[in-house]
């Protein structure tokens, strides 16, 4: 099983609002999920960014790959080094 920590979209239209999930690869976006380590609100001003870093930290030594999104939201919160 190939786990990935991905955003899933929550949110109304336009106006969208992510949680970041650790879930199967195979699952799709929104749907069933391993865990939630924090969220992302990009409609304020500056862009809300709340990570679990211990969680995430725990995720990444097992081995879940983060997309590109989710990679560069780690860099800016300190989690992984540029």
């Amino acid at each position: 099983m190939s786990v990935k920590i991905r955003l899933k979209r929550m949110g109304a239209k336009k106006a969208p609002f992510y949680r970041l999930v650790v879930a199967d690869s195979r699952s799709p976006r929104d749907g069933k999920f391993i865990e939630e380590i924090g969220y992302y609100n990009p409609i304020t001003e500056p862009a809300e960014i709340k990570i679990d870093a211990e969680k995430a930290k725990k995720w990444l030594d097992c081995g879940a790959q983060p997309s590109d999104t989710v990679r560069s939201l780690f860099k800016k919160s300190g989690i992984i080094e540029a």
